[in-house]
């Protein structure tokens, strides 16, 4: 019974030290932009395990690397800090996920799988050092500009994502990385972290942020050919007034609207994504 126990909290350890909820996230949206650009169904549950596994990588290189840094701050929230899971585990791991994630997304071909890996390549080099870096927001721009044009191109014919895709991408992935960072500020400073957000404050980041969820869901409306549809204008609609409670977010009278007003932006911007996915086939 004892070993069955630990064995159950080393996995938990472990899906925890992928930071599961965004890996997660990443996951299901370019599964589902898959399903809506006609990516066909066997390709489509590949993209979905190839960008899995390229999260749970990154996720288990950062608190490996990141060791030595949690502990010196008390991250409860870090297994490794726990003591439930080892750096040398997480390395091993790490290793072995971006591997996984070499072969399943070069397995839809070179373009659709380069694509993908751009992300990983990305989170990796943020976990290694540029995180530290005025640059931090660049892996976050490139990966996730690379992520949507790499599903499209999963489909058959290797399409070409239209611009408006990865532009719209690489703005949600800065405007992740703003908001990411913002809880862990203090300790990062504490450590010597010092990033884009680090250096611009709380207060810019968030209207920055901001701006770029507001930048994304303009361009995922007003880029593709044609007149917007009536979803897209009431999707501004619903942008407008969000994107200036985030920005506001540094002040008294927005501060707790601004978290609700964020995911609204976020959630708004992920449906326009697909959307846009469904109007290329």
């Amino acid at each position: 019974m004892p070993a069955r126990a630990s064995w159950g909290a080393s996995v938990r350890a472990l899906v925890l030290a992928t930071h599961a909820p965004p890996a997660v996230a990443v996951t299901v949206v370019a599964t589902l932009l898959a399903v809506t650009a006609q990516v066909s169904p066997g390709r489509t549950v590949l993209v979905g395990l190839a960008v899995l596994a390229g999260q749970a990588s990154i996720g288990w290189s950062n608190d490996w690397l990141d060791a030595d840094r949690d502990r010196a701050v008390a991250r409860a929230d870090k297994p490794v800090v726990q003591g439930a899971v080892a750096p040398a585990t997480l390395r091993g791991a790490a290793l072995g996920a971006a591997g996984a994630a070499v072969v399943l997304s070069l397995a839809l071909g070179w373009v659709p799988g380069l694509l993908l890996l751009v992300l990983v390549a990305s989170g990796w080099a943020y976990n290694a050092g540029l995180k530290r870096t005025v640059a931090s927001g660049l892996p976050y721009v490139t990966g996730f500009g690379a992520l949507p044009a790499g599903v499209v191109a999963a489909a058959p014919g290797v399409p070409a994502a239209p611009w408006w895709l990865p532009a719209a991408g690489a703005a949600l992935g800065a405007a992740a990385h703003l908001a990411n960072v913002a809880p862990d500020i203090a300790d990062d400073l504490a450590t010597g972290v010092r990033g884009l957000p680090h250096r611009l404050g709380p207060r810019v980041s968030a209207v920055v942020g901001a701006l770029l969820l507001g930048t994304a869901s303009l361009v995922l409306v007003l880029g593709p050919a044609g007149p917007p549809a009536w979803w897209g204008w009431a999707g501004l609609v619903l942008a407008v007034p969000a994107v200036a409670v985030a920005a506001l977010a540094g002040t008294a009278p927005f501060r707790r609207l601004a978290f609700p007003a964020v995911m609204l932006l976020t959630v708004l911007d992920v449906v326009l994504l697909l959307a846009g996915g469904a109007a290329l086939t």
